[in-house]
C-alpha cells in the first residue's frame, strides 16, 4: 500500500476502574432475573433516571434532559456519580434490583455482564425500523453482538451512541513548537520535535493497549490484529514487536514525562489534567478527552489533535482503534421502558447530537454531522480517523489487556526488554484460551 505522508495520517474508552469480573458475573446472575424493586408511580406522571458516566457530557445531557421535560412533560433526572464510581454504583444498583431507566454505555467487556443478566433492551428491531439512519454504519457494526461472540452476550444490539470515539494525539503548540499546518510526518519526526523543544509526551498505562494497538496497524491488517486478539496469531510477531519499539524509542529519547507511564485508578484523568493545565506538551488520548478538556480548562483552546502516527518504513497506513463512544442503554425491566426508549431515540436525533457536539465537543456519530466540516479544530484529527478506523468483532481479553498495561510500564521503566514483554503478553493470551 502506498503510504500517505500527510501529518500523522489519522487512523481508530478511556479505560476506567472496573469491579472484579467474577464478582460482577455472580452478582448480576443472582439479581438479573428479578424485577426492579422500585414501585411504579401511582400518579400517572413519568419520571426517568439517566445514570451518566461521563463528566464531559454532563452539561449537554442536563441541558437536553431539561429541554425534553419541557417539551414532553416527562421528567428526566441525571445522576452523575463520577468517573471512578460509575461502574461500582451501577453494579450496586443491579445487585439491589434498582437499576436506572437509562444508563451510559461503556466498554463492551465491562457492560457484558449487565447485558447477559437482562438489564439491557435489545434494540435490533427498532434500528431495523429506521432508527439506524441516525448513525454511521461503522458505529452500528461496532455496537452489534454477533452469534458466538467471545463475551457470551446473546446476539443483538443493546446500546446506541451519539458519539464516535477514535484515538490519537493531543498537541500543545506552545510547549512543543509543533504546529498543525506543519506537523511532523512520522513518529520519528514527532519524537525528534519533542526532544528539540524539551517537551514531554504522556500516555496513561490504562491506554497503553490502545496506543500499541494503533501503532501496530502500521504493519498489521485488521484481520491480522483480530486474529491476535482471538489467539490465532502470536503476540510475538514483528508487527507487535515494532509497535512496542516506538515506545522504547520515546523512552530512549527522554520524551516520556517522568520517564514512566502513570498508573492507578485515575491515570488517564491525571494525564488529561496535566495536558489541559499545560504541564505536558502532548498526550495519547481518545476523542472524548476534548470534552474533558472543555470542562477542565475551558479557556485553553490552543491545541489540536492528530491521528495514529505513521512509522517510517512501515508498509501500511495506520488506522485508529475505534469504538462507539458516549451513548445509552435502556433498562427493559424499569417502570417505564417505552418512555425511556422514546427519550433515547430523541437524544440520538441529529438536532440533539448537534447539542452534544457544540456544548460538549463530542464527536458525533450521525454521518451527516460528521461530513458537515463543522467539527472544531480540537476534534479534527480524531474526526479524520473515522473513515478508516478499525472495525472488528473482538478485542483484548481482560488478561491480555492487564498484561499489556503492566508490561508497557515495565518496558518504559527499563525493567524488561521487548522479548520479555511479548512473551508475557502471549502467556496471558494462552491463559485466556
Amino acid at each position: 500500500m502506498q503510504k500517505n505522508r500527510s501529518p500523522f495520517r489519522a487512523g481508530r474508552r478511556n479505560a476506567l476502574v472496573a469491579a472484579s469480573s467474577l464478582a460482577v458475573v455472580v452478582s448480576l446472575a443472582l439479581s438479573g432475573c428479578a424485577g426492579s424493586a422500585e414501585e411504579p408511580a401511582d400518579d400517572g406522571e413519568v419520571e426517568l433516571t439517566f445514570m451518566n458516566q461521563s463528566r464531559g457530557q454532563e452539561a449537554a445531557l442536563t441541558q437536553l434532559a431539561e429541554q425534553y421535560t419541557q417539551e414532553t412533560g416527562v421528567t428526566v433526572s441525571i445522576d452523575s456519580p463520577g468517573h471512578a464510581d460509575y461502574l461500582p454504583k451501577l453494579q450496586a444498583r443491579a445487585q439491589s434490583n434498582s437499576m436506572p431507566d437509562v444508563y451510559s454505555s461503556f466498554a463492551a467487556t465491562d457492560m457484558a455482564p449487565f447485558y447477559r443478566a437482562g438489564w439491557a433492551m435489545d434494540l435490533t428491531s427498532e434500528l431495523d425500523g429506521g432508527w439506524s439512519d441516525n448513525f454511521s454504519p461503522t458505529i452500528l457494526e461496532l455496537s452489534k453482538f454477533e452469534d458466538g461472540n467471545n463475551l457470551d452476550v446473546p446476539a443483538g444490539t443493546y446500546t446506541v451512541h451519539w458519539e464516535t470515539q477514535t484515538y490519537g494525539l493531543l498537541v500543545n503548540p506552545a510547549l512543543t513548537d509543533i504546529n498543525l499546518d506543519d506537523s511532523p510526518a512520522t513518529a520519528e519526526d514527532f519524537i525528534e520535535a519533542l526532544s528539540a523543544a524539551d517537551a514531554k509526551f504522556s500516555v496513561a498505562a490504562s491506554l497503553s493497549p490502545q496506543l500499541i494497538w494503533g501503532l501496530a496497524s502500521n504493519w498489521l491488517s485488521d484481520d491480522e490484529i483480530e486474529a491476535t486478539f482471538k489467539g490465532e496469531s502470536s503476540w510475538e510477531s514483528e508487527g507487535w514487536r515494532n509497535a512496542f519499539q516506538v515506545l522504547v524509542d520515546m523512552k530512549d529519547a527522554g520524551v516520556i514525562a517522568n520517564d514512566s507511564l502513570p498508573g492507578g485508578q485515575d491515570d488517564n484523568p491525571n494525564v488529561e489534567s496535566a495536558f489541559f493545565t499545560q504541564a505536558t506538551g502532548a498526550i495519547f488520548d481518545a476523542s472524548p478527552g476534548v470534552s474533558v478538556g472543555l470542562r477542565t480548562n475551558p479557556e485553553f483552546e490552543d491545541y489540536f489533535s492528530i491521528g495514529i502516527p505513521v512509522v517510517d518504513g512501515a508498509p501500511l497506513d495506520p488506522r485508529s482503534p475505534g469504538v462507539p463512544g458516549k451513548g445509552a442503554v435502556i433498562n427493559p425491566k424499569g417502570d417505564h421502558p417505552e418512555e425511556a426508549l422514546a427519550f433515547v431515540k430523541w437524544l440520538t436525533e441529529p438536532e440533539q447530537q448537534s447539542v452534544f457536539a457544540e456544548v460538549g465537543r463530542i464527536l458525533p456519530s450521525n454521518p451527516e454531522l460528521l461530513a458537515s466540516g463543522t467539527v472544531p479544530t480540537q476534534l479534527a484529527g480524531f474526526a479524520d480517523g473515522v473513515e478508516t478506523m478499525q472495525t472488528m468483532s473482538t478485542t483484548f481479553t481482560t488478561d491480555v489487556k492487564t498484561a499489556i498495561v503492566a508490561e508497557a510500564q515495565r518496558l518504559v521503566l527499563g525493567e524488561a526488554d521487548i522479548d520479555e514483554v511479548l512473551a508475557n503478553i502471549q502467556a496471558a493470551q494462552d491463559r485466556s484460551a
